[in-house]
């Protein structure tokens, strides 16, 4: 495991630049995170995702899949395309700095 320093603070990051320490993540990190990865507006529909996934890896110890912040975080699928284009549960989690979901490439 390696350390970078993001806005500042020195953390904790696999060999993917996913970080590793939950407790070093904080909104100015994943502000930071969010725009390293061409999200520049980080609006309230994005924060209620991040949000949601990092209290569900706090309660379940894994990163949630699409399909789950789907179902149980009640975001639609298309909603989070639109917000995390591309690769939402990739980016989602990158941002959040959790690890990334399992089934991810």
């Amino acid at each position: 495991m390696s350390t970078t320093t993001i806005a500042g603070h020195d953390v904790h990051v696999d060999d993917e630049g996913f970080m590793t320490e939950y407790d070093e993540w904080n909104e100015e990190l994943g502000s930071s995170l969010a725009a390293a990865i061409g999200i520049d507006d980080m609006t309230d529909d994005h924060w209620a995702a991040i949000r949601f996934l990092r209290d569900d890896y706090a309660e379940q110890g894994e990163t949630a899949t699409l399909r789950r912040v789907t179902k149980v975080g009640g975001i639609p699928t298309k909603q989070l395309f639109a917000l995390f284009p591309k690769k939402p549960a990739k980016k989602m989690a990158y941002i959040a700095g959790l690890p990334k979901p399992k089934g991810c490439v």
